[in-house]
């Protein structure tokens, strides 16, 4: 299988919507709120990423994994988002295509996104993760990840409970 990885461009926002919505939609199903899950469809995910695009945050990078120039991967880190997150760099997306997960897609992507923030000079990496969502809780203690805590992400529609999964050793990633 011959994955690519590369930077996202502005004009890549619908292909990242449709993927970000089918994998947040087979992950949230049970989790999310009814509400969620109908507001935040692929015009809404859409129009997001058309923004985190076009005016990237500080330190912002997003990538894209694609298989025979099919999009199967994302993955976004940049400035810490909470001071929750005491100064590390904030992995702040990555959804992989279900139907080729445990292929180490995910941890393509989190390593590029680990040398992205050393590259920085961030002291480590942080992200949160809704409680419930055990697989990617699993995921990314097997990478070395430790939970440190937890806190209520406003979100723009539903308010979900997390947990904050921190890598102190950014090395762990890559």
């Amino acid at each position: 299988m011959e994955i690519t990885i590369r930077p996202a461009a502005p004009e890549d926002a619908a292909a990242i919507a449709r993927l970000h919505l089918a994998v947040w939609r087979d992950t949230y199903r049970e989790l999310a709120t009814p509400d969620a899950i109908r507001i935040m469809d692929e015009a809404f995910r859409r129009a997001r990423w058309t923004a985190t695009l076009s005016e990237p945050g500080r330190d912002q990078l997003v990538l894209l994994a694609e298989q025979n120039g099919r999009l199967v991967g994302i993955g976004a880190a940049g400035a810490p988002s909470s001071a929750l997150f005491e100064g590390r760099g904030e992995i702040r997306s990555l959804y992989v295509d279900p139907a080729i997960k445990r292929q180490g897609i995910g941890r393509r992507l989190m390593r590029e996104l680990a040398q992205h923030l050393a590259a920085l000079n961030y002291p480590g990496a942080a992200l949160g993760v809704v409680v419930g969502n055990d697989p990617a809780i699993a995921f990314y203690q097997s990478l070395g990840g430790s939970v440190t805590g937890r806190y209520t992400d406003p979100g723009p529609v539903w308010r979900s409970e997390n947990i904050i999964l921190v890598w102190d050793d950014l090395t762990l990633l890559m």
